[in-house]
């Protein structure tokens, strides 16, 4: 679903690029957390993905975000299968890049990570985050099950009123269930950890969210 719409278009199917069947190799390890950034996760791990616009400010909140596991970047959302950083910029691809979130249910909660998610952009530019401009930039939430889904779906409505009243257009978030999250090139990995004055697009809208947003 989408709460309203922007240009630029998102590619057609047909027209996609064709992808490739490798996958991109990443480290084993994040270089912050010292996690895990690949399945499978502890049996005590939920995971969301989510698109804030560029991934790289995006995957720092996460990491920061107390009870969080491992964080990793990459591409959902789109059609063309294991794409290059280059391919998703071009549009062609129908991706955007997220960031994908797993954490310890006992030490915090969904709740948590849709705050962070929503405070930290703006979700009602379409396909766009500022002066970054494409399809690839758009802001998302992919979600593991239909009980993330439906939590999703009721913090978009609440938070959304939130930004009316505050006098910003309509959320534009894609919610849906995850597809396939392909995990973007290495050097993106925790980039901001690896370059500390490297480009962070990351801001919010100023608009605070509620506890309990999720409504569920």
């Amino acid at each position: 679903m989408f709460f309203g719409s922007r240009t630029p278009e998102m590619v057609d199917p047909a027209a996609a690029l064709p992808g490739r069947d490798q996958t991109m190799p990443v480290s084993p390890k994040h270089l912050v957390l010292g996690t895990t950034m690949t399945p499978p996760f502890p049996d005590n791990c939920e995971q969301l993905v989510v698109g804030m616009g560029c991934f790289w400010g995006a995957e720092r909140k996460f990491w920061q975000l107390p009870g969080v596991l491992t964080t990793a970047v990459g591409y959902a959302g789109g059609f063309s299968p294991n794409p290059s950083y280059e391919e998703v910029c071009s549009g062609l691809t129908g991706h955007t890049e997220v960031v994908l979130v797993a954490w310890d249910n006992t030490l915090t909660d969904l709740d948590a990570v849709l705050r962070c998610f929503w405070e930290n952009h703006d979700p009602t530019q379409g396909h766009r985050q500022g002066n970054d401009i494409g399809t690839q930039y758009r802001s998302a939430i992919y979600c593991s099950d239909q009980t993330q889904l439906d939590a999703a779906k009721a913090s978009a409505v609440r938070f959304g009123e939130m930004l009316a009243a505050a006098h910003f257009d309509a959320v534009t978030t894609e919610i849906a269930l995850a597809g396939p999250f392909f995990y973007a090139e290495d050097y993106h990995q925790q980039y901001l950890a690896k370059n500390p004055n490297g480009y962070c697009g990351i801001g919010g809208t100023g608009v605070s969210c509620p506890i309990g947003i999720s409504g569920v």
